[in-house]
């Protein structure tokens, strides 16, 4: 394996604020993540000279293959508009998905949930891998192919991992003679004339009563992890697993309450690599001496330094093993920083363990959950109701204008601090594509007569929400009825499973896929996924589905994971339905194993659409879970709608026993 020498491309680009957090007097609903960038989403972009720069930057740089990844340098899901590299080159904007470059040809490989997008979006430069098809190659298995006979692949080290880039180069060596290199510079960086500023948010606390735990605790628990594991220390550069840390927000990615940084832990050190315009008297104050704060960009710089630092500290407290300490590394690390801190030789590779810590949420985030689920249901009621009633009576309304006026609903409610993904407001055909975000002047109007499916979600100060609801308000069609009820047993099957601590999310997908797949259907995307507790919305290391990862991290209890099994024919209508449920011990009458039994406690609480449940096809105990369910969401919501009788009446309608 060739690891190329580089040196690290310039990553801080300044830019004036987009979004407004609160200083100490404002309100907190002056924060707001609601403020991205919009780009059409079903415009194609004519990449034809693009893709003749960039090829020009590949022949100067000797490169025959060039990989541009969705990801940024923190391996970000979500990410800032400076780092959209792969929207650029390819003008496919979902945010999953791999362009790969050749100096004849162009791919872009992305999963089942973007084929209809991409195939809309991507020009005749492009070839669409769609990821998961029979006989279709993997980008790795594309980029392979291309590199036959000994060619060089480029990329920026700074956004793969180094377990993807390790594995890629052991690929390309051993069927291609060909080599994979670090180039100093992002390619796409250099064409890119228009790029966005890289975002200067301010950075605010969060208050313990929210976090539940102190950050000295938490790095108190960080350390006997490192302890445990006889590691030196740990360079943490996930932006969600800085800010848990330290319980801090920020407002850099729309949507995510991350901002740009990085840490460093060693048994008697903690560093915040941030830029110090972003912290104000409180953060500082917040953070005292216990943690140093250096600026975002020198941390590459101080690499050696931190790994010689946390080797010494660990022989000083005599736990040193027979060998040289190494640090951890998230095993989503980059492969740039990696190499950094000296290779495989000096690094620890290793599922976060920030990352497992995070995802078992406390007795404060657990009750902040429930409750900011309630404030958001009664939103999300209102708004139907609204919705509804406007439909009926001859209003046009398009896809955005609804979505503005459910965000308009949600900005009154307590702790709201902005949205959590772009609502997803769909109406008939445009609600099978799974990820569909609708533009001004470039989406529909919500047709009363057809199939409305809305999947949206809100950040508060205590808890983060994603929620999805389909629904009709004329009559539907025999097919939309029979899918419907079909998607929402799987999602009462899912919330009503009990299973035994070390169940995976693997495990238990087919609980929400047996009654589609009894009549041959299916749907292309996960089940569930992790849910951050103000934070982001999409959050690992768990999830549900048939992805090889959701096998290798078993289901705990404080585990919070969305419920969202759906059916999408392209073309004519979408369903999905989505709660978010949270893991806790189950009763059960045994105990076989001696070990804690598992189940889920739903915290969503929105009707389901009563009009597309056939009562003919639910079981007695889906019957009798449905009309408990809808019990509760009336006993929990109908006190925001006192003075709201429209709203009431539609709720009362909805949750009326079946």
């Amino acid at each position: 394996m060739r690891w190329s020498v580089f040196r690290l491309p310039t990553l801080l680009r300044r830019s004036s604020s987009r979004i407004q957090l609160p200083s100490p007097s404002q309100s907190v609903r002056s924060f707001s993540f609601s403020s991205s960038l919009r780009s059409l989403d079903m415009e194609t972009v004519d990449t034809t000279k693009r893709l003749a720069q960039l090829r020009d930057l590949m022949r100067q740089h000797k490169l025959d293959v060039y990989i541009v990844p969705s990801e940024d340098s923190h391996q970000s899901e979500y990410i800032a508009p400076c780092d959209a590299r792969r929207e650029y080159i390819c003008g496919f904007t979902g945010s999953a998905g791999t362009a790969v470059i050749t100096l004849e040809k162009a791919a872009l490989a992305t999963d089942g949930r973007y084929f209809n997008q991409a195939s809309k979006q991507l020009d005749s430069n492009w070839l669409l891998l769609k990821q998961g098809m029979e006989d279709v190659p993997t980008w790795q298995e594309w980029t392979t192919e291309q590199a036959e006979g000994g060619k060089t692949v480029g990329v920026d080290p700074t956004v793969i991992t180094a377990s993807d880039a390790r594995k890629l180069s052991e690929t390309l060596k051993k069927k291609s003679h060909a080599t994979l290199v670090g180039v100093p510079e992002n390619l796409v960086d250099k064409i890119w004339k228009d790029r966005p500023l890289r975002p200067t948010e301010k950075v605010i606390v969060l208050n313990e009563k929210y976090a539940g735990k102190s950050y000295k605790e938490k790095l108190d628990d960080l350390r006997k992890d490192l302890k445990k594991k006889k590691a030196a220390g740990m360079v943490v550069s996930m932006l969600d697993e800085v800010a848990w840390l330290f319980n801090l927000r920020g407002s850099d990615i729309p949507y995510n309450p991350v901002f740009f940084s990085y840490a460093a832990v060693t048994p008697n050190s903690a560093t915040l690599y941030v830029d110090s315009s972003k912290l104000g008297p409180e953060v500082k104050e917040y953070l005292g001496t216990t943690v140093e704060i250096k600026p975002y960009d020198a941390l590459f710089s101080d690499l050696t330094d931190i790994a010689e630092t946390a080797a010494n500290e660990v022989q000083q407290n005599g736990t040193t093993k027979s060998h040289e300490p190494k640090l951890l590394l998230s095993n989503k690390s980059s492969w740039a920083l990696n190499l950094g801190l000296g290779g495989d030789d000096k690094v620890e590779e290793a599922r976060s363990p920030i990352a497992d810590a995070k995802a078992i949420k406390n007795d404060n985030e657990l009750e902040g959950m429930r409750q900011c689920h309630i404030r958001d249901g009664a939103a999300l009621i209102k708004y139907f109701a609204w919705l509804e009633h406007e439909l009926l009576n001859g209003s046009w309304i398009d896809e955005v204008q609804g979505a503005d006026k459910l965000e308009e609903i949600r900005s009154k409610g307590e702790h709201f601090m902005g949205l959590s993904f772009d609502t997803i407001s769909s109406t008939g055909p445009n609600a099978a594509v799974i990820h569909y975000k609708p533009e001004p002047g470039n989406c529909s109007v919500i047709d009363p007569k057809a199939i409305y499916l809305c999947d949206s979600g809100a950040q508060y100060l205590d808890g983060t929400t994603d929620t999805t609801r389909t629904l009709h308000f004329g009559e539907p069609s025999e097919m939309e009825i029979k899918a419907y009820t079909l998607v929402l047993k799987g999602v009462i099957a899912l919330d009503r499973a009990v299973f035994p601590k070390g169940t995976t999310g693997f495990a238990i997908d087919a609980f929400a896929r047996q009654h589609l797949w009894r009549e041959g259907l299916d749907y292309r995307h996960g089940t569930g996924h992790g849910v951050g507790s103000f934070l982001n919305v999409h959050e690992g290391p768990i999830g549900i589905g048939t992805r090889a990862a959701y096998s290798e991290v078993s289901l705990s209890i404080g585990n919070v994971i969305s419920d969202e099994p759906g059916y999408y024919e392209d073309g004519n209508f979408g369903i999905r339905i989505e709660n978010m449920i949270m893991a806790k011990e189950a009763r059960t009458n045994h105990k076989f194993g001696d070990k804690p039994w598992i189940a889920f406690e739903h915290v969503t609480m929105v009707p389901m659409c009563r009009k597309l449940i056939d009562p003919t096809l639910l079981a007695t105990e889906e019957r009798d879970w449905l009309n408990h369910y809808h019990k509760e969401v009336w006993e929990k919501t109908n006190g925001f709608f006192k003075n709201d009788e429209r709203t009431t009446r539609w709720l009362r309608r909805e949750t009326a026993s079946i």
